[in-house]
């Protein structure tokens, strides 16, 4: 499964996620840095990319076409690259379970757990 991470993610999430979402991207890698959420939303599943995301943008557009793509949306509001990170590695068989399903094209996963 590979991952397209929305502009409100950072890029240097890529390099920590290879392992476990292999040719995964970031938006600005394929030109994307400006795009509408549409623009994102069509290449994604024109590409084979499940959409990470901190906003809920995808969220209408998942209910409206349903996949492909998918869409994961990252409830986690203005938190640090390594606290994205956390949740991307706690949460990969859940992302990967989800990219297994054929007729699910949102998942949303909760913000962490207060410390």
């Amino acid at each position: 499964m590979k991952l397209l991470l929305d502009q409100n993610l950072s890029r240097n999430l890529i390099g920590s996620l290879g392992e476990l979402f292999p040719d995964s991207t970031h938006v600005a890698t394929v030109g994307l840095a400006t795009a509408t959420d549409r623009e994102i939303w069509d290449y994604a599943g024109a590409h084979g990319y499940t959409i990470v995301s901190k906003d809920s943008d995808f969220r209408q557009l998942a209910f409206l076409h349903g996949p492909p793509p998918k869409s994961v949306w990252l409830r986690l509001g203005n938190v640090s690259t390594s606290t994205a990170l956390q949740m991307l590695v706690e949460q990969h068989e859940a992302i990967a379970a989800f990219g297994s399903t054929e007729d699910e094209a949102l998942l949303v996963l909760p913000g962490l757990p207060s410390e």
